[in-house]
């Protein structure tokens, strides 16, 4: 079975993709623009790759399984978002807020997650390959078991996260920080 087409799914009596396109105005400034609002959306199991979510309000979506690929959700509302099993590498997430959302089993590769909310965040047994985490708010997050390899943490505070099961050799820590202090910690 296939993912579901934008065109296909439907919020608030609307297909994803008017709402999208007026989204899509509403950032360019021209007339019918309207910022997507897609709180609590179904939006799982969905071919929704290099789409722009940019500043979406997208609060308790379902993504699960969806595939976003070289999406745009740069300061996105993504609070309590269900991403568990989601395609998302190479999406630019920079400044996205997130805080509680799952993405646990994500393929989350090459993401610029810099100056992100990620409290409280899910990322149990992700694939977290070549991601920047510089300044992004990790308090809380959950990594067990997680793939960081060439992840960048410098700048981060990893106070009160999980790093159980993570292999940090090759990860980026901040100054001072060490692997094996890390995994005492644990």
């Amino acid at each position: 079975m296939g993912l579901r087409k934008a065109k296909n799914i439907k919020h608030g009596g609307k297909s994803l993709d008017q709402i999208l396109t007026a989204h899509e105005n509403f950032f360019r400034g021209k007339d019918g623009g309207a910022r997507a609002d897609l709180t609590g959306a179904d939006l799982s199991n969905a071919d929704l790759s290099g789409r722009n979510f940019s500043g979406a309000i997208l609060r308790d979506a379902n993504f699960s399984g969806s595939d976003l690929r070289k999406a745009k959700l740069a300061s996105a509302d993504l609070s309590g978002a269900k991403l568990h099993k989601a395609d998302l590498r190479n999406c630019d997430m920079t400044e996205a807020i997130l805080p509680g959302a799952d993405l646990s089993e994500a393929q989350a590769s090459g993401i610029e997650f810099f100056r992100c909310d990620l409290s409280n965040v899910n990322f149990q047994r992700a694939q977290l390959r070549n991601v920047n985490f510089r300044l992004a708010n990790i308090s809380g997050a959950k990594f067990a078991g997680a793939d960081m390899g060439v992840a960048i943490l410098r700048e981060t505070d990893l106070q009160g996260v999980d790093l159980s099961g993570v292999d940090l050799s090759t990860t980026l820590l901040p100054k001072g920080v060490t692997a094996a202090a890390l995994s005492k910690r644990a």
